[in-house]
C-alpha cells in the first residue's frame, strides 16, 4: 500500500505459529504478525502473542497495545505492565520475558 491510508489493526487476520523451542517458556504459546506499510527509514506491523510466556532479545521499538493484557519482565528487574492503550519502548539487546494473560495484540514501529 502506498500513500495515505488506514488499517483496522484489530480486525487484521494473523496466522499464528508455535514459537521456536528456545523462545517458548509455555509450550502452547504462539505468535502471529503482518507487516504494515511504513514510513521511509521505518518498518512496522501488527503482532500478537497468545496467552502464555516466552523470551526474546529485543530491537529498538515503539509499540502500542491495542488488545489483551500481560507484562514484560526486563533483565534489570523492571516490569512493564501491558493493557490496551499502553505505549512501550524497547531497546535493542534487552533480554525480555513476555508473560501474557490474555492474547495481546500490538502495533509496532522500529528503525529499518
Amino acid at each position: 500500500m502506498k500513500g495515505s491510508h488506514v488499517v483496522d489493526a484489530l480486525a487484521l487476520p494473523l496466522d499464528h505459529h508455535p514459537l521456536p523451542e528456545e523462545l517458548a517458556i509455555t509450550t502452547d504459546a504462539t505468535t502471529g504478525s503482518t507487516p504494515l506499510a511504513g514510513l521511509p527509514g521505518f518498518v512496522g506491523g501488527v503482532w500478537e502473542h497468545s496467552a502464555g510466556a516466552s523470551i526474546d532479545t529485543e530491537q529498538d521499538e515503539v509499540f502500542v497495545v491495542i488488545a489483551g493484557r500481560g507484562r514484560i519482565l526486563l533483565d534489570d528487574g523492571s516490569v512493564l505492565e501491558l493493557q490496551p492503550g499502553t505505549v512501550g519502548v524497547l531497546r535493542a539487546g534487552e533480554q525480555t520475558r513476555w508473560e501474557i494473560d490474555e492474547p495481546l495484540r500490538k502495533v509496532w514501529l522500529t528503525p529499518a
